[in-house]
C-alpha cells in the first residue's frame, strides 16, 4: 500500500532529485522514498544506541580504567 504525501521543498533540492532520477533511470518518487528509508534507518539506529547507552549509564555500567587504557593503546590517543 502506498499513500500520497505532499511536502514543501526548495527548487534546488527537487531539481537535484530530478537530475539523479534521469541519470539513474529511476523515478523521482523512488529516489525520495529511498532517501527517506535510509534517513529513518540511520536515525532509528542512532536513537536505539543512545537509549542503550542511557540504560547502561543508569545501571552504573561504565568503562573501567583498564578498558579505557585498552582503547588508548588500540587507537593511540588518550580517550579518558
Amino acid at each position: 500500500m502506498s499513500s500520497l504525501v505532499s511536502i514543501r521543498t526548495d527548487d534546488d533540492l527537487l531539481g537535484q532529485f530530478s537530475l539523479l532520477a534521469e541519470a539513474t533511470g529511476r523515478s523521482r518518487s523512488f529516489l525520495i522514498n529511498q532517501a527517506m528509508r535510509e534517513f529513518i534507518e540511520r536515525e532509528a539506529w542512532q536513537i536505539a544506541a543512545i537509549q542503550k547507552a542511557l540504560e547502561e549509564a543508569d545501571a552504573g555500567d561504565f568503562a573501567t580504567d583498564e578498558e579505557i587504557a585498552a582503547l588508548d593503546a588500540k587507537w593511540g590517543y588518550h580517550a579518558g
